[in-house]
């Protein structure tokens, strides 16, 4: 389409879609041929670093076998609202595993992550109440604060004295609310929740905990980084988690107390005004659940390859890159400006690994990154391949 040809609607988006090629963040797809860690995109076999598959569940026999065993028993989808008709007694098994799974009374089904946390704050908070975040929160936790008409305040990554100070400036007579990623998306390394609980409990403030990234992978158990950190379900009355990361599916929940769950299928937009979680994934998830519960082993190796790569990858000291501290499968080498960071991604790609670039907005300008990510489901040979890969591409783009 010629420029004279487009509308001003038309006219003002090419504009931005201009500007940000231009600043080198312009974002395309690539359509690959299945979830695995080995996929084919455009005919070429593909080794993938970049899903948040952890345990590699989203492809496993039992996981794909319950799918469609739920379709044919209780539907492909939900067919209404929760509240309408479209919820199930499969819901309502899985809300009960899930509630057992994290110690809480309740548990609530959503259908993504990002309707989770926008529907919990919009619910619990707002206009004249404070939300205290981790500078490094997600999207959809600022996203639900902004929605919920509450003022945004956020301090320094970890920094929980700048935490302490933001609370005890707050009105204790106003509404407030402490929300902290558990595991940080894009940077890998955990939350002091227990810090943040001691926090919480002195100004009588609530504490949110999305742990979108440590359910599944962190604890004893797989019950996600309040396990591994030994901190109790009574000190984080509220819990958000995915369904579609460690667990390989699709949705999000929140757990809490009946009286918080309650409140929610009262008020929080998200659950009431949007078709239930397809019965078919939640007959998924179930399956999932038992072997993230009855196959440690997963995470046993996973964790050994994340202590191997960070190990070899110290060792190799590669130019241009800096390892960030992560001991979780969220491994990111930081690499600075975008266009470098682009640059790797794409040798990667000709190499047959899949490593997406993470850029501005995600991430702070001059933080651009490779966010690398380990599974469950990669051997050690995949971990060999990206290894001598990432040596290859390093050395010959600073030779």
């Amino acid at each position: 389409m010629n420029a004279s040809d487009m509308t001003a609607f038309e006219t003002t988006l090419h504009h931005r879609l201009e500007q940000q090629k231009a600043a080198g963040r312009y974002r395309q797809r690539r359509s690959q041929c299945d979830a695995g860690v080995r996929t084919r995109i455009d005919g070429r076999d593909m080794l993938t670093f970049c899903s948040n598959d952890y345990l590699g569940l989203a492809t496993h026999p039992r996981v794909v076998e319950a799918l469609c065993d739920g379709a044919r028993r209780h539907g492909a989808g939900g067919g209404a609202s929760h509240l309408v008709n479209g919820h199930q007694e499969i819901h309502d098994r899985l809300e009960a595993h899930l509630a057992q799974w994290t110690g809480r009374e309740r548990a609530l089904l959503f259908s993504s992550g990002y309707q989770a946390n926008l529907g919990v704050i919009s619910a619990l908070m707002s206009r004249g109440g404070h939300v205290v975040h981790d500078r490094l929160n997600h999207a959809s936790l600022l996203d639900g604060t902004r929605q919920s008409g509450a003022r945004l305040h956020r301090f320094d990554h970890g920094d929980v004295s700048m935490a302490t100070q933001i609370l005890a400036e707050l009105s204790p007579e106003s509404s407030r609310l402490l929300v902290s990623d558990g595991v940080f998306s894009m940077d890998g390394d955990s939350a002091d929740i227990a810090a943040l609980a001691v926090l919480a409990q002195r100004h009588d403030v609530p504490l949110m905990i999305d742990d979108a990234h440590g359910l599944g992978v962190l604890g004893a158990s797989g019950a996600g980084t309040l396990e591994a950190q030994n901190v109790g379900a009574d000190r984080v009355p509220i819990l958000v988690g995915t369904l579609g990361k460690a667990l390989g599916t699709q949705g999000a929940f929140v757990a809490g107390s009946h009286t918080l769950i309650e409140a929610l299928i009262q008020f929080a937009r998200p659950f009431v005004y949007t078709t239930s979680l397809s019965p078919a994934l939640a007959a998924a998830t179930l399956a999932a659940l038992d072997i993230v519960q009855t196959e440690p082993e997963r995470r046993r190796h996973l964790h050994r390859l994340i202590q191997r790569f960070r190990q070899e990858l110290t060792g190799l000291a590669l130019p241009g890159i800096t390892l960030m501290p992560s001991e979780t499968p969220i491994q990111p080498l930081l690499i600075g400006g975008e266009q470098a960071a682009m640059a790797l991604s794409e040798r990667l790609h000709e190499e047959g690994i899949l490593c997406t670039a993470i850029r501005p907005p995600t991430v702070p300008p001059g933080q651009s990154r490779l966010r690398v990510t380990l599974s469950a489901a990669h051997a050690d040979a995949d971990l060999d391949r990206l290894l001598c890969a990432l040596e290859r591409c390093c050395r010959t783009a600073n030779s």
